[in-house]
C-alpha cells in the first residue's frame, strides 16, 4: 500500500514534488533542497494542510512513535542483516518519526537513508551529531593496510575553531558540514556544543566545547548556529542546562552540578540564550542532575522545572527540545525505559533520542496518556512541531538523497582546504622555554603515545618529520608499554637536539578519562629533567600539569591527518603558529595565551 492511499498525504511544492508512495512518484526530483534553511518561515495553506491531514491520521501509538528517533549504523548491511531487520522493524511496524545515523562512508549513508525513507509511512527525520572533530562521516578504515576508505571533511574540533581567533572559522565550519550533510539525507545536525568549558578535569565535553568564556562562547555558537542553517541543516545546542562543570562522564554515569540559578545566569545560559536568539531550531538535554534547580538529583533530561521551567519558560524556547541518548547511564541508572520514556515528555521532552527498547518507550508512554499522566494535547502539540519541521526541512518534498549530487559536495576541495586551513591557524604554542620551535637543525626523536585503539594516529606526523630528515627516529608507545621499555627509549635518545613527544588522547564516550597514564606521564616528566622535550598535544589541551617539567607544548586539540600535518609543518617552521588557547590551566596557562613563531 502506497503512503499516498495510506496516509492521504501528497504534498505539491514549488518543485511539483509528491511525498508519493513507497515508490516516488513519476517526476519526482531526489535532489536536497538547496539554499539556507528559514525555520520561522511561515508554512503555505497547503503545506499546513499536509501537516494537518497528516496529524488526524495517525493513531494515537503512531503519534507517539513520531517522537522516538532510533539510532542506525551506516555501514552496509543487506536487507537481510539482522541488525538492518530491527531498523526496518522500527520504521515498518512501529513507525518511529526519524532515525539518527552513525559511523559510515557517506555514499552508504545516503544510500541507507534513501532505503529507509522509501519504507516510512511518513518521511522520517534524520540526524546525526557533526561536532567537528568527532568525524561522523569520516568513513572507514581497512585495518589491514590502515586504507582509508573515503569519507567526508574532517574539521578541527570546537575548541581549535576558537583558538583561531577568527569568529568567521565557526560560520564557515558550520555551513560546510550543514552541505555535507544534507548533501547525504541528513538533516538536522546536533551542534554546536555550547557548554562552557570551565572544568579542567571534564572527560566528556572537553575540546567539544569553543572554551570558557561564556561570551565568546556564546559568539562562537551563533555563528555556528548561523552557518549550519545557511548551510540547509538544523542545528540543535547542546546540553542544556550546561555540561561544562563536570566531572564525571554522562555515557558512564550522573553528574551532579552545584550551580545555583544565579550562576546559571552569567555562564551556563548565556550561550543557550545566544543560541536561541541566533535561530537554533532545536535544544538537547544533558543528563546532569541540578538540585539548586530540580530540588533532587533527578537527570536533567526527566526534571521539569528544568525543560519546561528554565528552558520553556524562562528562556522562552518554542523549538523542538531533544534528549541525549536514552541508552546513556547518566540517565538510565535507577529507570526502566518506560519510566524514562514517560518522565522525558511530562518532562517537556519533544524527542526521545535512542531508548534502549523503541517499542517499549512507545507503548508506555500510549499507556500514560490512555492513562491520564500525560495528555494528549501534549502529544499533538509536540507531534504538530515535528510534522511542520520535516517540511521545513525538505524531508517531505525531498525524501531523497542525490547519489549523484553528493560526489560534488561531501569532501570537497573547498571544505578540505577550509579544514586544513583552520588545523594550521589553531595550533598554540603554550611553552617554549628554549626556542626549540620551530627546528633548526639537529637530530630529532619522535616518541609517539596513543592508545592501541589509535590505529592511524601518528603516520602523517611521522612521515612529514622523517621526509624532512631522514635520521629521525620514530618510537611509538602506548599504555602497556613497561618502564624497562621507557628507560630504553631515554637512553637511546639521550643526547638528542630536540625530543618531541606527540601524545594522542581523545575524548572517547564511556571512558571517562581524557588523560596519560600516571607511569608513562611521570616518564615524560622525569625524561624533561634531562632531555629537551617539546610535547605536541593532539586533543586535550589540558595534559600539562601531568609533565610540568618539559621546555615546549604545542596543542592541536584534536587527532586526525590535518592536524599532524599542520604540526608537522610548524615544527618544521614552513607555517607561523598563532593560535590562543580559549581555557585556563589554574598555574599552567590563561585564556588568551599563546606564544607566536
Amino acid at each position: 500500500m502506497s503512503r499516498v492511499s495510506r496516509w492521504g498525504i501528497a504534498l505539491t511544492l514549488a518543485a511539483s514534488v509528491s511525498c508519493g508512495g513507497r515508490t516516488p512518484a513519476t517526476g519526482a526530483s531526489p535532489a536536497s533542497p538547496a539554499g539556507a534553511l528559514d525555520l520561522q518561515r511561515p508554512l503555505s495553506g497547503e503545506e499546513r494542510a499536509w501537516v494537518d491531514r497528516t496529524l488526524s491520521g495517525l493513531s494515537l501509538h503512531d503519534r507517539v512513535a513520531q517522537l522516538v528517533m532510533v539510532w542506525v549504523l551506516g555501514d552496509y548491511t543487506s536487507n537481510g542483516d539482522s541488525s538492518y531487520a530491527e531498523a526496518r522493524r522500527w520504521i515498518e511496524v512501529d513507525h518511529v518519526g526519524g532515525v539518527l545515523m552513525s559511523l559510515g562512508t557517506p555514499i552508504e549513508i545516503a544510500a541507507k537513508i534513501n532505503h529507509m525513507q522509501s519504507l516510512s509511512l511518513v518521511p522520517l527525520l534524520t540526524a546525526t551529531d557533526l561536532e567537528p572533530g568527532l568525524g561522523r562521516l569520516e568513513g572507514g578504515l581497512f585495518t589491514h593496510y590502515l586504507l582509508e576508505t573515503g569519507g567526508g571533511t574532517v574539521f578541527a574540533p570546537q575548541m581549535a575553531i576558537a583558538a583561531t581567533g577568527r569568529d568567521d572559522d565557526a560560520y564557515d565550519v558550520g555551513r560546510a558540514i550543514a552541505e555535507e550533510a544534507r548533501a547525504v539525507g541528513i538533516q538536522v545536525n546536533f551542534a554546536p556544543d555550547v557548554d562552557v568549558n570551565n572544568n579542567p578535569a571534564n572527560p566528556v565535553i572537553n575540546v567539544r566545547s569553543f572554551g570558557e568564556q561564556p561570551q565568546r562562547v556564546a559568539r562562537l555558537a551563533s555563528r555556528f548556529i548561523r552557518g549550519t542553517l545557511d548551510g540547509g541543516a538544523m542545528p540543535v545546542a547542546k546540553h542544556f542546562p550546561g555540561h561544562g562543570d563536570t566531572d564525571v562522564d554522562s555515557h558512564a554515569g550522573l553528574p551532579v552540578v552545584a550551580s545555583d540559578r544565579a550562576r546559571l545566569d552569567t555562564v551556563e545560559l548565556v550561550p543557550f540564550r545566544a543560541a536561541i536568539a541566533a535561530g537554533a531550531g532545536g535544544v538537547m538535554s544533558a543528563h546532569i542532575a541540578l538540585p539548586a534547580i530540580q530540588g533532587d538529583k533527578t537527570p536533567a533530561t526527566l526534571a521539569p522545572l528544568i525543560i519546561s521551567g528554565l528552558l520553556r519558560d524562562s528562556l522562552h524556547f518554542a523549538g523542538l527540545t531533544f534528549t541525549d541518548a536514552m541508552s546513556m547511564e547518566g540517565v538510565g541508572q535507577g529507570y526502566t525505559v518506560e519510566k524514562s520514556s514517560v518522565l522525558a515528555i511530562q518532562a517537556g521532552d519533544d524527542i526521545l533520542l535512542k531508548p534502549t527498547d523503541p517499542s517499549r518507550a512507545i507503548a508506555a508512554i500510549v499507556s500514560a496518556v490512555e492513562q491520564g499522566a500525560i495528555s494528549r494535547e501534549r502529544i499533538d502539540s509536540a507531534v504538530r512541531k515535528v510534522l511542520e519541521l520535516k517540511v521545513r526541512v525538505g524531508a517531505v518534498s525531498h525524501p531523497q538523497a542525490d547519489l549523484s549530487r553528493l560526489r560534488d559536495v561531501v569532501g570537497s576541495p573547498a571544505h578540505r582546504a577550509l579544514s586544513a586551513d583552520i588545523a594550521q591557524r589553531a595550533l598554540t604554542l603554550l611553552r617554549d622555554r628554549d626556542r626549540l620551535v620551530p627546528f633548526s637543525g639537529g637530530r630529532t626523536v619522535l616518541v609517539q603515545y596513543m592508545p592501541e585503539t589509535e590505529l592511524k594516529a601518528g603516520r602523517a606526523l611521522a612521515a612529514i618529520l622523517r621526509a624532512a630528515d631522514r635520521t629521525t627516529s620514530v618510537v611509538k608507545i602506548s599504555p602497556a608499554t613497561s618502564a624497562a621499555q621507557l628507560d630504553s627509549i631515554a637512553r637511546a635518545s639521550h643526547g638528542a637536539d630536540r625530543i618531541v613527544i606527540a601524545t594522542y588522547v581523545r575524548r572517547v564516550e564511556g571512558e571517562g578519562r581524557a588523560a596519560i597514564p600516571l607511569p608513562v606521564a611521570a616518564w615524560i616528566d622525569s625524561l624533561a629533567a634531562q632531555e629537551k622535550v617539546v610535547v605536541a598535544a593532539f586533543g586535550n589541551p589540558y595534559l600539562l600539569r601531568q609533565f610540568p617539567r618539559v621546555q615546549g607544548y604545542l596543542v592541536a586539540y584534536g587527532v586526525s591527518d590535518v592536524l599532524e600535518r599542520a604540526v608537522g609543518a610548524a615544527l618544521l617552521g614552513r607555517s607561523p603558529i598563532n593560535g590562543h588557547v580559549p581555557v585556563s590551566l589554574p598555574g599552567f596557562f590563561r585564556a588568551g595565551d599563546g606564544e607566536k613563531r
